[in-house]
């Protein structure tokens, strides 16, 4: 049976000083037993000093360079031993008893081996959060979606996912998983740097027969875009890229009829970009699929070595479902 003490903490910090200072006391607060790291990706500010100073009681684990989201947890992570690890986004405010949720579907029957809480928004408390909200799905062609966020489209919470189910990928923002998972995984994919990287290793997951859930009885508190936020073109760049390579690598059955699909929607995406005078998130999207052409010898390669499972997705076309059909909610 776990307990609080089989829990790691690990938050990722790039010159993070004021999310740290903000929002790490209501983690030290409501996390008691659990150990607490904060994993430094060379920060070029007074991050880690002021962590020595202010929080002595915080591990510091200090990585050789600024690797991302996927190559900072990579490194982070082999300093870490105990069996539960929860990747911990810096902008998260967590809440009372946040964790006994987590545990107690960790303990149950149904031995899940990733979880995710329901993420709601900072900003705007009552509404769920855009990266994450109440556990993520994807559709056939490799767009993901979440219960309570589909697209721009953002529930109110009123309590209809205060429930306990089966999800396809957890947020990268609060992130659970067995530490003996996350090895026998071998990671993120750290070619992605930031972005998608927790889809990729979800689906690997789904793959190899482990089991993704959501735990609608513990909630944490998300900011949002704290590292790049949606209006940054180099989010669209890395979104498309790594939601392509992804879809390559995981899905089982014909990639290459998927791939033109998803590439073909990605243009119609692109020229929604021109029509809504957003040039340079248009040039990101060409940008993604060049780098993504560039990519694919490597890609294929992973995808041969790699376990294929069928009847992942939730639906065929988000992409048809929500602007055709006009379903708006999960």
């Amino acid at each position: 049976m776990y307990s609080n003490k089989d829990i790691a903490i690990v938050i990722l910090n790039w010159n993070g000083k004021p999310l740290l200072e903000q929002f790490l006391p209501s983690v030290l607060k409501y996390s008691e037993g659990a150990k607490i790291y904060v994993a430094d990706n060379a920060s070029t500010d007074d991050s880690v000093e002021f962590l020595k100073t202010l929080f002595p009681e915080v591990s510091i684990i200090q990585n050789s360079e600024n690797g991302g989201y996927a190559k900072g947890y990579n490194e982070a992570l082999q300093h870490v031993s105990e069996p539960l690890l929860c990747l911990l986004n810096s902008d998260i405010e967590v809440t009372e008893n946040w964790l006994d949720g987590i545990l107690t579907t960790f303990n149950s029957e149904a031995k899940p081996d990733i979880l995710q809480p329901k993420i709601l928004d900072f900003k705007n408390k009552s509404k769920f959060e855009y990266a994450g909200a109440a556990g993520g799905f994807i559709d056939k062609y490799g767009y993901p979606f979440c219960r309570g966020r589909i697209f721009n489209s953002i529930e109110e919470d009123k309590g209809q996912y205060n429930d306990i189910t089966d999800i396809f990928w957890a947020s990268g923002a609060c992130f659970f998983i067995k530490n003996e998972v996350f090895k026998s995984l071998k990671g993120f994919d750290e070619s992605y740097f930031a972005h998608m990287e927790e889809i990729d290793l979800c689906w690997r997951a789904y793959n190899s027969n482990y089991k993704t859930k959501y735990v609608g009885t513990s909630t944490v508190y998300h900011v949002g875009g704290a590292t790049l936020n949606n209006s940054n073109p180099k989010k669209t760049y890395l979104n498309f890229r790594n939601s392509l390579m992804t879809l390559v690598k995981n899905t089982d059955g014909n990639v290459f009829s998927k791939a033109i699909t998803r590439m073909l929607l990605d243009g119609v995406a692109g020229i929604m970009f021109l029509l809504q005078l957003k040039p340079a998130h248009f040039i990101a999207i060409l940008k993604a699929h060049g780098s993504f052409y560039l990519n694919l010898k490597k890609v294929l390669k992973e995808r041969k070595s790699l376990k294929k499972r069928p009847n992942y997705y939730k639906t065929s076309s988000i992409v048809w479902s929500y602007y055709i059909k006009k379903k708006q909610t999960f």
